[in-house]
């Protein structure tokens, strides 16, 4: 008797959810709006707390599931019109219908609810600092040649699709006057493939630009040719070309350079910057705050091409600067010529400054990637330090180096959200603990 093969059962589709009715009751991490739903908690992007609203529950996220927003049917408190006409599609900016009280609120819930989770103290947390829109002076832009001509923007939000960005609110207009030229420039380089990350960087001499490709190979002489004729007609500083991780530099008709307490440093190519000068000067003024005047010795780590270094050395404290860049060392080196400051070139994730090495300072400021400084938090719970300031972009991160010094002896006596994201769900912080006795 023969059988016929079994079928391969297929996979139910999912049922299409219902259209349903919720009010919005808080921010998650991210800026969406969260609701209970039926299923757990709803996470709607483009709604504000109090907003009564008609979503359609999508994919499972986390503990409960994404919702697309269909008709807000009363708007809560703080909802305002989004500035720029891009913001129904953008994922630059998550935040544009919320008025600026709400967000410096969402932001200082951000850090109050991580260190929360770990069990520190939120009394000592202060309002969020905030920078006003217009002033970011760092971009990284996403650029797809397409027959049609050349896409320059954004990735639209929770996709790969790349939005052809016209203006952009957040940026300086230094930077936004040259997204036509951009356009015409990259879809003219055949060396770039497909398209490239392009990062502009406004310094105090000029714009740098670095492009990093997706595929293609190195420029032609008539392409080289076209970027030394495009920086002569915009006045660019620099422009570069990164590949496999190494940038170097394609055009250069002046360094880019910035000013940290009146020294001069020049920038490497693709040196980081603080999103924006307002931010770094807030950033600064609260670490110098954080660090007492008659600190004699001090560390600085991941001290990046020296932006709280100098500050520090200017005001008297001898030094040590430690971060992983070669080449923000040997910036930091030649700008710092003549100052109480050292620099050196160290891993500090793989290597991080022992007990011992840490007793030499009076006071200690880090401020690591995303990632945290956990190894490093480590060691100084253990050190005698008397003083220690923390800059974090990642309250979680932050929250979870703050608990491991507090566990070591030490007393979180302030944190200060920053907000120099506009209209992001992303927030710095500057915290600054003690070791009592």
């Amino acid at each position: 008797m023969r059988h016929r093969p079994r079928r391969k059962s297929r996979p139910a589709t999912p049922r299409q959810a219902d259209p349903i009715e919720v009010r919005v009751e808080r921010f998650g991490a991210r800026g969406d709006g969260i609701a209970r739903g039926p299923e757990g908690p709803l996470y709607i992007p483009d709604t504000v707390p109090g907003d009564r609203v008609i979503v359609l529950p999508g994919a499972t996220r986390g503990e409960g599931r994404a919702a697309t927003l269909r008709e807000v049917l009363e708007s809560g408190p703080g909802r305002v019109a989004p500035p720029c006409k891009h913001a129904d599609r953008c994922g630059g900016c998550t935040l544009q219908h919320a008025s600026d009280d709400l967000i410096a609120a969402m932001k200082r819930d951000q850090l109050t609810e991580a260190l929360a989770r770990k069990g520190l103290p939120t009394d000592n947390v202060a309002p969020t600092v905030s920078v006003p829109a217009g002033s970011r002076r760092r971009l990284r832009l996403s650029a797809l040649r397409v027959a049609a001509g050349t896409v320059l923007g954004f990735n639209e939000r929770a996709s790969g699709k790349v939005i052809d960005v016209r203006e952009c609110p957040v940026a300086r207009r230094e930077l936004t006057d040259l997204f036509p030229a951009l356009r015409d420039l990259i879809g003219g380089l055949d060396c770039l493939g497909r398209g490239a990350d392009v990062q502009v960087t406004l310094s105090d001499t000029g714009v740098e630009i670095l492009l990093i490709p997706t595929g293609g190979g190195d420029p032609s002489l008539d392409e080289r040719q076209d970027l030394v004729d495009f920086a002569e007609r915009h006045d660019i500083a620099r422009i570069g070309l990164e590949t496999d991780g190494i940038a170097e530099p394609l055009v250069a008709r002046r360094t880019p350079r910035t000013v940290f307490a009146g020294v001069p440093v020049d920038l490497p190519i693709g040196g980081f910057l603080q999103p924006s000068l307002e931010g770094q000067e807030i950033l600064t003024r609260l670490v110098l705050q954080g660090v007492p005047d008659d600190a004699p010795t001090v560390a600085d780590l991941y001290a990046g091409c020296g932006s709280f270094a100098v500050p520090l050395s200017k005001r008297g404290a001898n030094v040590v600067a430690v971060e992983g860049s070669e080449a923000a060392v040997a910036a930091l080196r030649r700008g710092a010529a003549g100052l109480r400051l050292q620099a050196e070139c160290r891993d500090l994730a793989r290597d991080p400054l022992g007990v011992t090495e840490l007793n030499r300072f009076q006071a200690v400021v880090f401020d690591p990637p995303r990632a945290g400084a956990a190894a490093q938090a480590e060691t100084l719970a253990q050190s005698a330090v008397p003083r220690i300031v923390a800059v974090s972009c990642n309250p979680a991160t932050l929250a979870r180096d703050l608990r491991s010094l507090v566990d070591g002896g030490y007393t979180l006596d302030s944190a200060v959200p920053v907000d120099q994201f506009t209209w992001s769900g992303h927030v710095e912080a500057v915290a600054v603990l003690s070791r009592p006795g």
